[in-house]
């Protein structure tokens, strides 16, 4: 793999989201040299002959030079494709359309830089790209948690992790959505440059220079939809009871079922077992309090049924990749009112 770090190559294509264009042209296209920080050779290309329009309906003009990727230390991909006829889906997916063989010679460049021992990063679905690309093949990836769940359909080779920020594999990385692609840019500077330069560029973008955890703390939780002939009230008043003990033998009584019949019927109705599906439940409801009021830690874990502070945080870190208080940390919102 490639140990310097001094030319990067960003391809621009049709339907370009500007955040991940700007994150690359932010960390790697941005001379801080009066900071004493490396510069790059940075350049823009277009990535296929279509022109590059944004979903804001004004384009990017790039010079079509795809020969400048064979020089390139690093090629990072934004999200972007061809699918021309889904401009206006906000669910669109790169290299998913009719006019993807467009993208054949960009697939190839990028091929070949991968060979010779070019980094090559995805920010956000430009994993997509990859996947088209067959770049993904066998190798651990990720993307916008939304669109896990498709990538790892379309290419059923990679291997997709949805609960990362990111990922890298070899030569070829990939991010989570959006501001995951800053943290896997100056994850690449870090490991080639160190962690002086890399801890500078963030100062200077005033952003962290590392984040702890995955995607999973920036999942909405909703409570699951459950079509439930028998279990739809009772899980509505656990809902309502979470700090209380709830033993199956109790909540089977509650249904005038045997344990055996109700451990067997919830699992059928909601997918999981009684003790997962309310630890769950303790999870988010410890989340909420932890978003949206002043208690401290052991407080919460006590009203929400886990007893004691350690508790919540082993089931908090399965759930959500990090701690109770790194949560807190990250997502208190500004006028949090005490609860009582």
């Amino acid at each position: 793999m490639a140990d310097k770090l001094e030319t990067v190559v960003v391809p621009v294509l049709p339907r370009t989201e500007m955040f991940e264009l700007g994150v690359a042209c932010e960390v790697f296209g941005f001379d801080r040299s009066d900071d004493g920080l490396p510069t790059y050779n940075f350049s823009l290309i277009a990535g296929s002959p279509t022109p590059s329009r944004t979903r804001f309906g004004f384009t990017v003009d790039a010079p079509y030079d795809l020969a400048k990727i064979d020089e390139a230390d690093l090629v990072v991909l934004p999200a972007g494709g061809t699918d021309t006829a889904s401009l206006d889906d906000p669910s669109f997916l790169c290299g998913n359309g009719a006019d993807a063989s467009e993208l054949e010679p960009l697939f190839e460049r990028l091929r070949a830089a991968v060979d010779r021992g070019a980094r090559v990063a995805s920010l956000c679905t430009g994993a997509f790209l990859l996947g088209a690309a067959g770049l993904l093949d066998g190798r651990r990836c990720t993307t916008h948690w939304r669109h896990a769940d498709r990538l790892a359909a379309m290419y059923p080779e990679a291997l997709v992790d949805p609960n990362v920020l990111y990922v890298e594999d070899g030569p070829v990385l990939t991010s989570a959505g959006t501001a995951a692609g800053i943290d896997l840019c100056l994850h690449i500077v870090r490991t080639v440059q160190g962690s002086h330069v890399a801890n500078t560029i963030a100062r200077r973008m005033v952003v962290p220079p590392h984040r702890d955890g995955g995607q999973a703390q920036y999942v909405a939780m909703p409570l699951p939809e459950y079509e439930c002939e028998t279990l739809g009230p009772l899980l509505d008043w656990m809902t309502e009871h979470l700090e209380q003990d709830l033993p199956v033998p109790a909540l089977a009584a509650k249904v005038h079922m045997s344990p055996r019949t109700f451990a067997r019927r919830f699992t059928a109705e909601t997918g999981t077992t009684p003790a997962r599906w309310l630890r769950d439940q303790r999870v988010l409801a410890a989340q909420r309090l932890l978003e949206d009021s002043d208690l401290p830690v052991d407080v919460i874990a006590d009203r929400v049924g886990f007893g004691a502070a350690a508790v919540l945080r082993q089931h908090f870190l399965r759930l959500r990749q990090t701690t109770p208080q790194a949560y807190r940390r990250a997502f208190r919102a500004a006028d949090a009112v005490p609860v009582s």
